[in-house]
């Protein structure tokens, strides 16, 4: 039986057909691995995923943590289940072997972890902020730090979290106050408030290792005087033990309206309730130099983002599987060319209204996971290829592709997820089947790790002007080449890729006409469409990307043929419905509109 998770036979096309991640073992990092190791992991993934991540993702929505004031309580389902998951090894997938990792590429890792998104996104994203803590520990921690915090985290012993935001500061991080006042011991003591921290607080482990951004007192104001801080829940003894408990504080659990079995928390740092080593303030470990906090956290941050994109693609995925299932076996209606009443019902499925809902949900989650796909290859280029150039360019691709594969996934694989509720009916507005859930579960991934509104600064404000614009030119060659190889295609790839190359062309001017202005504040007022836009033409690419494949594999027999007819509809969807949106979003953006601009507080 097929899964509702995520089809295994779309993962194989794209990591082997298209991606072709077999031929990174030829590199020393994955010399170790092949095809078989490979599928492997995949099928462990699925497997766990399935069988103890899925059966209680209803149970941990209903009966979300609970906090009496002294502990936080999870169902046993949720540890049970994280236990699993840490004996498997996957939760280091991808890390060096000296550090107890796979080494596997992160093409395939993210392959893996995707399964367990899309079967309990609550449970996943412990593990998830553990795995990028631990990432940015190994990136820029000191020897020790890593053998202290990291290699617990890698066993599943402890979780890790990130600690940005506070109340009064919100995604502005310049505006944070928590203070680390240095101490004779090389050590710092916090004092601050940190909030929406998720994975903040729980018994799911032996520890919680919190990376914390605050100020050194007598550091630069803003951003530039920000530090990182090491903050664990409990402090080690000098052997590695567990010992006193540090002064971080559980104010409050937050409930929020998805990821209800991840504890979301308002921490208190400093507040004097335990008294660590006989004074009150929470003890941290200063990460790298001062000052470079910022800096440091954007590794997490940008990993997180891409991840947050992943999960989004994932509770699409999984909501677009269970609605093709429901739509095949729900019995409503006749076709409107059959007036006979007596004649038998026919399945949903067989309504063109509910097909174009199921097409639409297709050309998104598989568009979606595809990107996905595409920039953890583009890490395991950054980090393996044998030229630097080749490094190089993996990187600025990356960092130009990272806010597109963050934000679009949140917004159209949502969109998926609402069709899904859309074809189940009335049945959608239940409880009863899994797609109100993860439509609400969704719904918070435009929010988390910066909203659509941040997402789109960064990518008109930076990214595609970063270098003097060396990204977006990167991007557009890089598409630029696929619409190349598609016109020598001819047939359809060549019919498709002219309106691509329209779509590409006009990315390049109307970037150049918003900043031709001179005035950031009128090129940057519309930043949200053009996100939007850059997103569907990034996702078009994606499709004609999948369709060469599927021409060059000519006409199959049996299951593969309605598989491959199915990835050339969906691309032909996306590209006569979708694609086409972008017109009207660029003729905006070139025309300089001031409407938000010039619309004044009082009017509202």
């Amino acid at each position: 039986m097929s899964s509702t998770l995520l089809s295994r036979r779309d993962l194989a096309f794209l990591l082997h057909d298209w991606l072709d991640v077999t031929r990174l073992t030829e590199r020393p990092r994955y010399a170790e691995h092949s095809r078989e190791t490979f599928d492997d992991v995949l099928d462990l993934a699925a497997r766990v995923a399935a069988e103890h991540f899925a059966p209680h993702n209803r149970a941990a929505d209903t009966a979300e943590p609970t906090f009496d004031g002294r502990r936080v309580h999870t169902i046993p389902q949720v540890k049970a289940a994280l236990d699993v998951f840490a004996q498997t090894g996957l939760l280091a997938a991808s890390l060096d072997e000296s550090i107890g990792g796979m080494q596997l590429p992160h093409v395939v890792s993210a392959a893996c972890f995707a399964w367990l998104q899309a079967a309990n996104v609550g449970t996943a994203a412990y593990p998830f902020l553990t795995l990028g803590n631990a990432n940015l520990l190994l990136t820029h921690g000191s020897a020790e730090q890593i053998d202290t915090w990291v290699r617990p985290m890698v066993e599943g012993r402890f979780f890790g979290t990130m600690c940005l935001s506070e109340p009064q500061a919100g995604s502005s991080l310049a505006d944070i106050t928590t203070r680390a006042e240095p101490q004779p011991d090389g050590t710092y003591r916090l004092v601050g408030t940190k909030m929406w921290i998720s994975g903040g607080d729980h018994e799911l482990a032996e520890n919680i290792v919190h990376l914390v951004l605050a100020r050194i007192p007598g550091g630069p104001p803003g951003v530039k005087g920000i530090s990182l801080f090491i903050v664990p829940k409990v402090l080690l003894d000098a052997d590695g033990a567990l010992g006193p408990r540090n002064d971080v504080v559980l104010v409050g659990l937050n409930h929020k309206m998805g990821y209800r079995g991840t504890t979301n928390t308002l921490l208190n740092f400093g507040e004097g309730v335990h008294r660590p080593y006989g004074r009150a303030g929470a003890v941290g470990y200063l990460v790298g130099q001062p000052h470079q906090g910022l800096a440091q956290m954007f590794h997490m941050m940008n990993e997180a983002r891409i991840g947050v994109g992943a999960g989004a693609t994932a509770l699409g995925y999984t909501g677009y599987l269970k609605s093709v299932a429901y739509a095949r076996q729900r019995p409503q209606g006749r076709p409107l060319v059959d007036k006979d009443p007596t004649a038998p019902q026919v399945p949903i499925v067989a309504h063109p209204d509910v097909r174009r809902m199921l097409l639409a949900q297709k050309s998104y989650v598989e568009g979606a996971l595809a990107l996905i796909l595409y920039c953890g290859r583009l890490l395991d280029e950054e980090k393996t290829a044998p030229v630097e150039g080749d490094r190089n360019r993996a990187h600025l691709l990356l960092d130009m592709l990272t806010p597109v594969a963050k934000s679009w996934p949140s917004q159209w694989c949502l969109a998926a997820n609402d069709l899904a509720i859309q074809v189940h009916g009335g049945s959608g507005y239940t409880r009863d089947y899994d797609v109100e859930q993860h439509w609400r579960d969704n719904r918070l991934n435009p929010i988390h790790e910066g909203t659509h509104g941040i997402q789109a600064l960064d990518l008109l404000g930076r990214k595609a002007t970063m270098q003097g614009g060396a990204g977006l030119a990167l991007l557009l060659e890089t598409i630029g080449a696929t619409v190349s190889r598609a016109w020598k295609a001819e047939g359809e790839a060549a019919e498709l890729a002219a309106q691509l190359g329209v779509a590409v062309d006009r990315v390049g001017v109307v970037t150049r006409r918003l900043w031709a202005t001179g005035d950031p504040e009128l090129a940057l007022a519309n930043a949200s469409v053009y996100l939007e836009a850059v997103g569907h033409v990034v996702i078009a690419w994606m499709w004609l990307e999948q369709l060469l494949v599927v021409e060059a594999a000519g006409a199959p027999d049996g299951p593969d043929a309605d598989f491959l007819a199915g990835k050339r509809q969906a691309a032909r969807y996306f590209f006569r419905h979708e694609l086409p949106r972008t017109g009207p979003q660029f003729d905006l953006l070139e025309s300089l509109d001031r409407t938000t601009l010039d619309t004044r507080e009082s009017w509202f």
